[in-house]
């Protein structure tokens, strides 16, 4: 039987009664993605699961996604991404970690169309370290005042991996250019109602966003920097401590989410699975 209980007392839920690498009937992947639609961070503990299990489990909430960085690609289930600092007894890289997950960001929200659900497992990890947090936009949005809620209802933000991509390091004109061109920059909507709560939810991604459409270069930083720093106050976040086994689903339609830094000396290694969720049941930015 399945029950959810709050993690640390948060948005979050800790899920008990199911083990992910076997096959659920209807009914109970129905409950899940629902619970997914209404708490956005689902927690997983103590399983054990192949390549092809987890890309099933992530299956039952929406269709598989493959990874762009191919380097980083399971070379025996292409659906799932490695991340990891860890290498083979040859000594090459396995998967890869980037930077950027440092910092608080969004999956994918500079492409029109994103894949907004997540499946991480924690195959190896030391306890506790790099802890991964959360942070919920839908309750970020309830707590403005309603000026600010006025203020940026209608307006849609300008994403640009452009701009993620030179918060990474320097980048000169001619990549910049050749970056644009490849992937142009996106709006989405500031706030989405979601198709089952009923909620409001921010669409933040503080690394990727250039502006707000239709708004003043300065005004529009200055608006976006206040709601971030308002969404990542630590009323709104979950904090989750690794350990082997662990498996959490979230919603990248409503969440924010980044890791800590940790000492490269010790290893870690993480599977991902990317999957489109329906949007009769999630935000999905870019669904028309």
């Amino acid at each position: 039987m399945l029950t959810l209980t709050p993690a640390d007392g948060g948005f979050a839920r800790l899920v008990e009664g199911i083990a992910l690498h076997e096959p659920q009937v209807e009914e109970t992947r129905e409950a899940l993605d629902l619970a997914l639609a209404e708490h956005g961070v689902l927690i997983f503990r103590r399983q054990a699961l192949s390549e092809a299990e987890l890309a099933e489990a992530a299956s039952w909430f929406g269709a598989l996604e493959l990874i762009v960085r191919e380097d980083w690609a399971s070379k025996y289930q292409p659906e799932i991404t490695y991340i990891s600092n860890m290498r083979s007894p040859g000594g090459d890289t396995i998967g890869g970690i980037g930077q950027g997950e440092l910092a608080w960001h969004s999956d994918q929200s500079y492409m029109t169309h994103p894949a907004t659900g997540s499946l991480l497992y924690c195959v190896e990890s030391r306890a506790g370290q790099a802890p991964t947090s959360w942070a919920n936009l839908e309750a970020a949005y309830a707590a403005l005042d309603d000026a600010t809620k006025a203020r940026i209802d209608g307006r849609r933000g300008v994403f640009s991996y452009a701009v993620r991509v030179a918060g990474y390091g320097e980048i000169d004109k001619l990549a910049e250019a050749e970056i644009r061109r490849r992937t142009p920059d996106v709006t989405h909507p500031l706030v989405h109602t979601h198709p089952v709560t009923g909620r409001k939810a921010l669409y933040l991604d503080p690394g990727t966003m250039a502006g707000i459409e239709g708004m003043d270069a300065e005004e529009g930083r200055a608006l976006l920097d206040r709601l971030i720093a308002h969404a990542t106050e630590p009323r709104f976040v979950y904090r989750h401590h690794w350990q082997v086994g662990d498996t959490v689903l979230w919603d990248n339609g409503f969440l924010l989410h980044k890791r800590d830094d940790f000492d490269p000396a010790q290893n870690r290694w993480l599977k991902r699975a990317t999957f489109r969720p329906s949007p009769a049941r999630h935000i999905v930015p870019g669904h028309a």
